[in-house]
């Protein structure tokens, strides 16, 4: 039976599937089944919680009970293949937070993992890029008692190029890895890229051998990492492919339409893969690394546009007898034409590629980067500007590690002291030389490195 967080995680997923539906004017069969659907829920949590179902108030008595009302923002759309907002400033994370139903990462929790690493917490816990957890007390609890755990995570592979927002969860999972010294695996999900996209299975692979070498670029330790293919991992793996069925038989139809808003249109690869994306979040998925053993937990660092696929493995998990998994969720990276959308590996103008020179990223930056700045010099320098629409800022948050430089840009840029032109060549002066250094890691990735990254084997793992 569902405990009353799990069903709350659920009704909520429910309720974005509902919105998502009508928004895409789906027929009046598929929308009434949604809303029956969602009217059935929220008797099921009255029964269980003697509780009325109200979005973003969860269950008393839950470590969660402190989020307040949400109001409701039909302007941010999130889940796995759109992120979009009217705002200029990007996505409400605040309210999305208590929409997902997840808890705030707090300067507590902050610094929490400082006192159990040891070590300064990486500016992206520093400056709310991951912004937001599910159970990553827990995951310190264990860690404190000499429990380990293991990080997942992952990447769809739908070009050949990965651009600088696919790095955010791979910067941060290496700080991880480094320091919690744990292994990790990273599933390359090709089987999704040919199911959504309009690509054959040989592209699909084929660039996923592409990306595993950006990823392994990232100085992941071979010791501790694998790396992953679905096309290829699901065939040879007994335990991995038990899992995804047993993933399956605990989720209904309805419930996977519900809380991903799939149609009677949509294939039938899709409505089974979210089974395959949970499947890495159980140890024994992993037999070459963990034997038979299904009690050593999963932390899985993902922008929060992945969750739904997690919270339905969190529901699943104690059904069939596993743990449920952990997350740290990330902010969007966004385009470089504004907050309102994250980038896309489809257009080259929205993004900043990792093969890109050191020409077309300033061109790039000059050109595209949508400025927070006044429209003359002259009324700059009097009114200064927004350094919270400015994308050249945006992205400096990212990537310009030390604290005082960047917090002397914004005040300067606030001022009108520094001008947008200025501002863009901050970015360009720091994005330049990290993509180059990247592209010569790069190029020292051999075809046996990305073998033995990808071979399933025996990892380093201290439990």
């Amino acid at each position: 039976m569902s405990s009353p967080m799990d069903l709350y995680e659920q009704l909520t997923a429910q309720g974005l599937a509902v919105r998502h539906i009508k928004a895409q004017k789906g027929n009046k069969a598929e929308v009434e089944s949604a809303v029956q659907l969602l009217l059935r829920m929220k008797e099921d949590y009255k029964l269980l919680t003697g509780q009325d179902y109200q979005a973003g108030r969860p269950p008393t008595h839950t470590e969660d009970d402190d989020s307040g009302p949400a109001e409701d923002d039909e302007d941010d759309q999130v889940n796995p293949w759109n992120v979009s907002t009217s705002s200029a400033k990007g996505v409400d994370y605040d309210k999305l937070i208590v929409r997902f139903g997840s808890c705030k990462i707090e300067q507590e929790l902050v610094d929490r993992i400082a006192r159990v690493t040891g070590k300064t917490p990486h500016h992206f816990l520093r400056r709310g890029i991951f912004f937001s957890h599910r159970d990553m007390h827990q995951i310190l609890d264990a860690y404190e008692s000499r429990k380990s755990f293991y990080l997942y995570t992952g990447r769809g592979p739908s070009s050949g190029a990965m651009h600088v927002g696919h790095l955010i969860p791979f910067l941060f999972t290496k700080w991880l890895q480094d320091v919690f010294d744990v292994p990790l695996v990273v599933q390359m999900t090709d089987d999704e890229k040919y199911l959504w996209k309009d690509l054959s299975l040989e592209d699909c692979h084929r660039y996923t051998l592409e990306n595993a070498r950006d990823i392994i670029a990232c100085g992941f330790d071979p010791d501790k990492t694998f790396i992953f293919s679905d096309l290829d991992y699901m065939g040879a793996s007994p335990s991995f492919y038990r899992n995804v069925v047993k993933v399956q038989k605990h989720v209904t139809f309805n419930q996977v339409k519900g809380i991903f808003g799939f149609t009677d249109s949509d294939c039938i690869g899709k409505i089974s893969f979210p089974a395959i994306q949970a499947a890495p979040s159980f140890s024994n998925s992993f037999p070459q690394i963990f034997g038979d053993r299904n009690d050593v937990q999963c932390l899985i660092p993902c922008a929060i546009d992945q969750d739904p696929y997690f919270r339905m493995t969190r529901d699943v998990a104690p059904r069939i007898g596993y743990l449920k998994p952990a997350l740290l969720h990330s902010t969007f990276f966004p385009a470089l034409q504004g907050a309102q959308t994250k980038m896309s590996a489809s257009d080259a103008n929205s993004s900043i590629f990792l093969t890109d020179t050191a020409k077309q990223i300033k061109n790039k930056v000059n050109k595209h980067a949508f400025s927070g700045g006044k429209d003359t010099v002259e009324e700059h320098r009097k009114l200064g500007g927004n350094p919270d629409v400015d994308v050249s800022f945006m992205y400096l948050t990212f990537f310009l590690e030390d604290d005082e430089q960047l917090e002397k840009i914004r005040q300067d840029y606030r001022s009108g002291a520094l001008l947008t032109g200025e501002l863009k060549k901050c970015l360009i002066e720091t994005l330049q030389p990290m993509i180059a250094a990247h592209q010569e890691r790069r190029k020292l990735v051999t075809d046996e490195t990305v073998r033995q990254f990808m071979t399933p084997r025996k990892l380093l793992f201290n439990c």
